[in-house]
């Protein structure tokens, strides 16, 4: 680039040491005398500087284009050494999401929580303040996965939550024992929502690993 603007600041240097040079004929020389004068100076100055001009142009587009290409090669080393680090976290936050949908199944919660003396309603807001106390320790997870994989386990967390406040409001549920095993029979005859959420992370590593 340098030289490239240095050889047109010499050749406009050159033209007006020319001018200057003339400038004392200007009154005394024919103007023919002094137009062929000029261009011949002219011609020889074009002469010198249009290879150093040609020559530096062509250097600034190489060394613009292998500062480029050394450029991208740089990006691309960072994004796959970035990419090797962040493969253990992520592999890790997939484990922690399968967990945590592994615990919110409503047959292991039930058996981590139980009834006791508790009506079916009360049963029901128990269960509920567990699954979201484990969602809330999960909750950062979802920066190391992918949005469609949050997606699912978004849902398959609500429905657990729905179908346990649905059944929790029949009429004949009406303690925490009974919406037990209204729950677990159901759940015998049904796949759950977490088994399905967790089927579909096992695709997703497959796709994705």
């Amino acid at each position: 680039m340098s030289n490239v603007k240095n050889g047109i600041f010499s050749y406009f240097i050159n033209i007006l040491k020319i001018i200057v040079a003339y400038k004392h004929i200007l009154y005394f020389a024919p103007l023919n005398l002094i137009y062929m004068a000029l261009e011949d100076k002219i011609l020889e100055i074009v002469t010198y500087t249009l290879p150093s001009l040609i020559t530096g142009g062509v250097a600034f587009v190489l060394l613009q284009k292998f500062f480029y290409n050394e450029e991208q090669k740089r990006k691309f080393e960072l994004l796959r050494e970035n990419q090797k680090q962040a493969l253990p976290i992520r592999l890790q936050a997939y484990e922690r999401m399968v967990l945590f949908l592994e615990r919110i199944n409503p047959i292991n919660l039930m058996m981590r929580v139980e009834p006791t003396t508790l009506d079916a309603p009360s049963y029901a807001a128990l269960l509920i303040h567990a699954i979201q106390t484990e969602y809330d320790h999960n909750i950062s997870q979802q920066i190391y996965i992918t949005h469609d994989c949050w997606e699912v386990i978004m849902k398959a967390k609500n429905s657990v939550i729905a179908q346990i406040r649905t059944f929790s409001l029949e009429e004949n549920c009406q303690t925490g024992e009974e919406l037990r095993t209204i729950l677990l029979t159901e759940l015998t005859q049904t796949e759950s929502a977490s088994a399905v959420a967790i089927g579909f992370i096992k695709e997703e590593l497959k796709r994705v690993f």
